[in-house]
């Protein structure tokens, strides 16, 4: 089983930026994927971006260029930064990863971008 813990959500001016953590805990060696999910005031969840055990990443359309998803196998983590800080990206920032093809989630960490 796999535990997903994010970090790193706050309030944040717009136009800065801002760095999530997921820490992935329990059996680790089988995720195949890690990610991140957003969710909106009154909006379903979004993608964001997800990154593969061998390093390929995927973006949301929504997320080119502002948002940067890495991560550290070693430790067992993955990050978001997030730069330019808009206030439509005010969401719940949900961390995800897929381990033996099931879905698991964290329970997220609240990003607030204030104008």
């Amino acid at each position: 089983q796999v535990h997903l813990v994010e970090s790193g959500g706050g309030v944040v001016q717009a136009g800065g930026s801002l760095r999530l953590s997921c820490a992935a805990s329990g059996s680790t060696f089988s995720i195949s994927t890690m990610g991140w999910y957003r969710q909106a005031p009154g909006k379903e969840r979004e993608l964001v971006a997800l990154i593969s055990s061998g390093g390929g990443t995927k973006y949301a359309d929504s997320a080119t260029g502002r948002f940067t998803i890495s991560g550290d196998n070693a430790k067992n983590m993955v990050y978001l930064q997030i730069h330019v800080l808009k206030p439509e990206d005010t969401a719940v920032y949900y961390c995800y990863a897929v381990n033996y093809a099931r879905e698991v989630w964290g329970l997220g960490t609240l990003v607030t971008v204030s104008s």
